[in-house]
């Protein structure tokens, strides 16, 4: 069992919580994730490790589905039933020259651990997040203190630029030599982001968010097509190159228990509401 000591909600449906969870944290790198339970039987909820000291790990987790509106409504000092960690290959980091960390919605808390390893690797460090308005961006004032620079867009306009991620992109690889370009966020923006940099030849690694289950390999739940080959997030991932990912199966298979998803979150709001 694991206590969540700090609470801190960050946006309307987003919760950034800190496990007393040391031996998970010992040996996590950035890139990796985490898979925990709030109660015996409860569903296996992936989440990445975006961030880590000697007590613990840090999650960000979105209230969406019935296992996420049960875990972000628990209090600081009440303990999740298990936590497995560290899982995944952690990101392959080197001295790239200007790097492009492209995150959008809950997916900036994935990029956030990249950037201290890089920096120090001697990297100019780039952070371009998005989201549907600016209530919604994550991790705004610790990125731009952290990266060299900061560039924000929203689809509304509310804050920074008017637009997607991707345009700052395209801007960004205009104006100077990017070396390499890490993404996270949803699938769609993904694919976008990785249709920007092919053209250009710049090497763009995508974080994916792939349905997932025992985070061993053995289910196959989790598994993507990277180059016309079926890999397994949990165990080859989740960092791969995304100009070879099928987002198209992607977003296919993450639609598949909208249905179910659905069901659950009634059961779970007639059991919160009697």
């Amino acid at each position: 069992m694991a206590a969540i000591t700090k609470k801190e909600q960050l946006s309307p449906d987003v919760f950034r919580l800190k496990l007393a969870a040391p031996l998970a944290s010992r040996n996590a790198q950035p890139g990796q994730f985490l898979i925990l339970r709030t109660h015996e039987g409860g569903e296996r909820i992936p989440l990445t490790i975006a961030d880590r000291d000697a007590e613990g790990v840090t999650i960000v987790v979105q209230r969406i589905g019935a296992s996420t509106q049960r875990l972000c409504a628990m209090a600081v000092g009440e303990q999740v039933a298990d936590v497995l960690a560290p899982l995944g290959v952690p990101s392959h980091l080197e001295r790239f020259g200007t790097v492009a960390l492209v995150g959008g919605g809950v997916g900036i808390a994935v990029i956030w651990p990249l950037v201290k390893p890089l920096k120090a690797l001697g990297n100019k460090v780039v952070a371009i997040i998005g989201a549907r308005s600016e209530s919604l961006l994550l991790y705004r004032q610790e990125l731009e203190a952290a990266c060299d620079q900061l560039l924000v867009t929203t689809d509304d306009g509310s804050a920074g630029r008017k637009g997607f991620v991707s345009d700052a992109l395209k801007d960004l690889c205009a104006s100077e030599k990017v070396g390499h370009v890490f993404q996270a966020g949803p699938p769609m923006m993904m694919r976008a982001v990785a249709e920007a940099t092919r053209p250009l030849g710049v090497p763009t690694t995508a974080s994916l968010n792939a349905l997932m289950l025992d985070g061993t390999g053995m289910c196959g739940m989790c598994r993507v097509s990277v180059g016309g080959e079926t890999r397994f997030t949990c165990v080859d991932g989740p960092d791969f190159d995304a100009h070879k990912v099928d987002f198209g199966e992607l977003i296919q298979r993450l639609a598949g228990f909208k249905d179910l998803e659905k069901v659950a979150v009634e059961r779970c709001a007639r059991h919160a509401n009697p």
